[in-house]
C-alpha cells in the first residue's frame, strides 16, 4: 500500500457513522489498517456499521453517542485511550440540518438544535481529543463543516451559523496547538445526498435537482467523493496542513 494512504497502526475516532460520510470513512480507514472507535446516536445503524467493519477484520469499538452531550463525547475519547492507547485522528462528523426557511421564521428550538448538535459536538470533541493528543506528542482533528460555513446559505440561516462556528473553533484551535503537533482542519462539502438532507425541503428529487443547479458541475457531491478528500486530508503525509477549511464543492466557490 502507498505510504501516503497507509493507516496501519493508526487509531481514529469518528462520530456520525450510521450512514453517509462517517460510515464510508470508517470503512475506508479500516480497510487501510486503522483501528476505530465509532459513535452515533442511531444505535441500529451504529451496530450495522460496527458489524460490517468486524466482518472485514477491522479492530473497532462502537459506542452509542449523543454528540450534544459532553459525557458521551468524553466517553469516546476515554474508550479510545483505554482500548488502543492513543488517538491519532479524531473526525467530528455528526451533524444535522433544518427545514429550509427564511431567517425571520427561525425559532429558538431550531437554533438550539443546530448549536447543540453541530457546534457542541466540535467544542466537546476537541476539549477531550486535544489533551489526549498532547499527551502523545500530536495528532490530527478533522471537523466537518459545510459550504454553508464559508458563505451564505439562503433559507439555512441557523445551519449556516452553526457551520461558521465550526470553522471558527477549528481555526482557533489550530493556531493554539500547532506548535504542539496537534493539527486541526475542516472540510466544507457542497450538498450531498446523505441522511442530513432527509428533512422537508431537501428530500425530494425536485428539490435536490434545484440545489444541483447552483453548482458549476450541475450535480450534488457523491458521498464517496467527499470521503476521498477526507482520506487525503488525513493522510500521514499531509503533515503541514493546519487551520484550513477545504471546500469540496464542484466549483461553487470559484464564482
Amino acid at each position: 500500500m502507498d505510504s501516503l494512504l497507509d493507516f496501519t497502526g493508526k487509531v481514529a475516532t469518528i462520530t456520525g457513522v450510521a450512514s453517509g460520510f462517517g460510515k464510508l470513512l470508517a470503512e475506508d480507514l479500516g480497510s487501510r489498517g486503522c483501528s476505530l472507535v465509532i459513535g452515533d446516536i442511531n444505535l441500529e445503524g451504529l451496530k450495522a456499521t460496527e458489524q460490517s467493519l468486524i466482518d472485514k477484520g477491522v479492530s473497532v469499538k462502537a459506542l452509542q453517542t449523543d454528540v450534544s452531550q459532553e459525557q458521551d463525547i468524553k466517553n469516546m475519547t476515554n474508550t479510545a485511550m483505554a482500548q488502543f492507547g492513543r488517538i491519532d485522528m479524531a473526525i467530528n462528523n455528526a451533524g444535522v440540518a433544518h427545514t429550509p426557511m427564511p431567517s425571520h421564521e427561525l425559532d429558538e428550538q431550531i437554533f438550539d438544535t443546530q448549536m447543540n448538535v453541530n457546534v457542541k459536538s466540535i467544542m466537546f470533541g476537541m476539549k477531550y481529543q486535544i489533551p489526549a493528543m498532547l499527551s502523545q506528542g500530536g495528532g490530527h482533528i478533522l471537523n466537518v463543516s459545510s459550504l454553508a460555513g464559508l458563505g451564505a446559505a439562503p433559507k439555512g440561516g441557523a445551519y449556516s451559523a452553526a457551520k461558521h462556528a465550526v470553522i471558527g473553533l477549528s481555526k482557533t484551535a489550530a493556531v493554539e496547538y500547532a506548535k504542539h503537533g496537534v493539527r486541526v482542519n475542516t472540510i466544507c462539502p457542497f450538498y450531498s445526498p446523505t441522511a442530513i438532507l432527509d428533512v422537508d425541503g431537501y428530500n425530494t428529487e425536485e428539490s435536490r435537482a434545484f440545489l444541483a443547479k447552483g453548482c458549476p458541475m450541475k450535480r450534488l457531491a457523491d458521498p464517496q467523493e467527499v470521503v476521498n478528500t477526507m482520506v487525503l486530508m488525513l493522510s500521514p503525509g499531509n503533515s503541514y496542513m493546519t487551520g484550513q477549511s477545504i471546500a469540496v464543492d464542484g466549483g461553487v466557490t470559484a464564482f
